[in-house]
């Protein structure tokens, strides 16, 4: 069952932790702090990006390439912090992707952009 103050299920925040080499008692923090920062600009995103429905609490922003980069910077994240949750909202949009019978679509979709995970709870 998903953090309800991150849309990114526990089992995903392990693989990402450790791949990432983050420690994992730190990661929730970290998702939880960027989380707060793209809630407070969803409004944007949702004017400059592709939105696409999880099946679950998230909408899926399909940002530029390399929007962590900037988001890591603007929260300065380190580059295992970024990486992390970079890795955490990919994982999760791919788990999705095959939920909804769509995996070619999201795969491609990682391909070419940053996706965000984004929560549909206020």
């Amino acid at each position: 069952m998903p953090d309800p103050s991150y849309p990114i299920e526990g089992q995903i925040v392990l693989l990402a932790g450790t791949q990432a080499s983050v420690p994992l008692d730190r990661l929730p923090d970290l998702l939880e702090r960027v989380q707060m920062y793209l809630r407070e600009n969803r409004a944007t995103y949702d004017r400059e990006y592709e939105r696409i429905s999880g099946p679950r609490e998230a909408d899926y922003v399909c940002a530029e390439s390399g929007r962590w980069d900037s988001i890591g910077t603007e929260l300065r994240l380190s580059d295992r912090e970024r990486d992390a949750v970079r890795r955490a909202h990919a994982a999760q949009f791919e788990r999705d992707g095959r939920r909804l019978d769509r995996s070619e679509e999201f795969e491609a979709t990682l391909e070419i952009r940053d996706v965000l995970a984004v929560s549909s709870e206020p």
